[in-house]
């Protein structure tokens, strides 16, 4: 790869940062800007582009439960959302033909193909947006994921028919391993284990999502789907380990993300015609928030759940672009589309980013109104009460966790926890503790139940960006109690303390945590 092109994508991601918007849309317009000046390559490009995608899907698989996919709020909404845009874009892209000349074409299948293709939202987009805001693990994330993997299964589908091979009868052996869990369950988790927490865990990782891939392409099926698969074998495993592999191959994937991003650009420059083509098709791309809306509600989800969710899927999929460089290679559509569709693609991460990135103060505006299309509420979506409890610890992972039992401890029933994953929440209160279903940063659910007429709050969430959401919404609120929150960095420590919270850095202040727990249990100190 060209020290020249990750030089000018380190540029584009800090100046695109800079200005508001996710360094991935600088990473697009890098490898528009290098393909026109033969910079680099696509070739170069693409053994990192696709280490990245194979670790994206296996990362996926690592959170995925398949029992969730079955819900109609999920697959229900997917293959209907897919029933609706696939005419209407097709019915589009015809009439772009009509129009301009080269965009035409004589395959009827053309169309209909490029409409199966922009079907698709982006995963990366997506993934990238929840992190950003913390909200990896909300329920409406959750939802967006879930639509976005069967999408990505279709297109597998997809690939496999057109290829002209049929998948190995070895597929059979695959489709029993949900059936023989128990003999593979145990020998996965112990694997994990063995790994221990360093670099063979790593290693470990990449070696299950890369031997996957390789032997579902043997069996004539898209290797991206066997590490989809493979990641979901090692969650259902072992959660609490998956969590951690999860979390440690993160930054790895995101890294090698930024190649396929400037590959996207390598398909070539576009000219002006396939400029406002594509901007034809944003105007379709408009209508996808309001389908998904109408979906979401209509199958029992609150309004916020759908706006959220909705909205996440509003771009364009670079796995669409996959499915049509395969139908270009086959002689479906022209080359001209494919650069056109690189271009909508990026085009719906620029006008997605700004609306996502308001889109908790567009609903907070409009929530009212877009209250009155809800429908019964699903067991998921119901509002939970606090009961009488004084001390709120908003986020129930291993710190929120450890403040509740130090807390509970001392004054009991006073205290709850708010958890933001449902099945988490069901399973902390089985075991007995004092922990209700919510959204910490929903302010919906902090009117409801009155979160911020408590005496004091412990926030302690996915990342600063939430912790901060949070903090605001507390003071926007009036919130006049003790607000505490927690940081991984000085810098974070000290914007918490300025907008007047006691701040706890769980690296730096840790050493300090574990001596006054030494010393509280009574041991006796000899100093010699």
């Amino acid at each position: 790869m060209s020290a020249v092109v990750l030089l000018f994508a380190l540029i584009a991601g800090l100046l695109t940062r800079a200005v508001g918007y996710p360094p991935l849309i600088g990473y697009l317009l890098v490898g528009f800007i290098c393909s026109a000046f033969a910079l680099g390559s696509a070739e170069a490009l693409a053994p990192f582009a696709d280490f990245g995608v194979t670790m994206l899907l296996f990362t996926i698989g690592l959170k995925l439960r398949f029992s969730v996919l079955a819900k109609p709020y999920i697959g229900g909404a997917a293959l209907l959302h897919m029933l609706i845009v696939v005419p209407l874009t097709a019915a589009l892209i015809m009439l772009v033909g009509l129009f301009y000349t080269p965009l035409a074409s004589d395959n009827w299948l053309a169309p209909w193909t490029l409409a199966f293709a922009l079907s698709f939202s982006s995963t990366v987009f997506a993934i990238k947006i929840f992190a950003e805001r913390g909200e990896e693990n909300s329920f409406h994330a959750s939802i967006a994921i879930g639509v976005l993997v069967i999408q990505d299964v279709l297109a597998v589908v997809y690939l496999v028919l057109v290829s002209g091979d049929l998948p190995s009868v070895w597929i059979l052996l695959i489709l029993l391993v949900p059936f023989l869990h128990r003999l593979w369950s145990p020998a996965v988790s112990r694997l994990l284990a063995i790994a221990g927490h360093g670099e063979l865990q790593l290693l470990l990782g990449i070696v299950i999502a890369f031997c996957s891939y390789e032997l579902f392409e043997l069996m004539n099926l898209k290797g991206g789907l066997g590490a989809l698969v493979a990641g979901a074998i090692v969650g259902f495993a072992d959660s609490s380990r998956s969590n951690e592999l999860y979390s440690r191959l993160t930054n790895i994937k995101n890294l090698f993300l930024i190649a396929f991003f400037l590959q996207i650009g390598y398909y070539g420059f576009p000219q002006l015609s396939m400029l406002v083509v594509a901007l034809v098709l944003l105007l379709l791309l408009l209508l996808r928030p309001l389908i998904y809306f109408s979906l979401f509600t209509v199958m029992r989800l609150r309004a916020r759940t759908a706006v959220l969710s909705g909205v996440s899927l509003s771009t364009y999929s670079e796995f669409g672009l996959i499915v049509a460089a395969i139908a270009a290679s086959e002689g479906i559509i022209s080359n001209e589309w494919l650069v056109t569709l690189a271009l909508a693609i990026a085009l719906s991460f620029v006008l997605s980013t700004p609306v996502n990135k308001a889109i908790h103060g567009l609903y907070r505006k409009y929530s009212s109104h877009l209250k009155g299309y809800e429908k019964k509420r699903l067991p998921e979506e119901q509002s939970e009460q606090l009961g009488d409890a004084d001390i709120v610890v908003l986020g129930m992972g291993r710190v929120g966790y450890g403040a509740y039992q130090y807390l509970y401890q001392r004054y009991g029933d006073s205290v709850v926890g708010i958890e933001e994953n449902y099945d988490r929440a069901l399973e902390l209160r089985s075991q007995g503790v004092n922990c209700v279903h919510g959204d910490a940063s929903d302010r919906d659910f902090w009117e409801q139940t009155g979160v911020h007429k408590r005496t004091m709050l412990l926030v302690s969430l996915s990342n600063h960006r939430e912790n901060m959401h949070v903090i605001s919404m507390a003071r926007a609120l009036k919130f006049a109690g003790t607000l505490a929150a927690t940081a991984r960095f000085e810098d974070e420590r000290q914007k918490l303390e300025d907008a007047g919270c006691i701040a706890f850095n769980v690296y730096a202040d840790v050493g300090w945590g574990f001596a006054e727990h030494v010393d509280s249990g009574g041991h006796d100190l000899v100093v010699r």
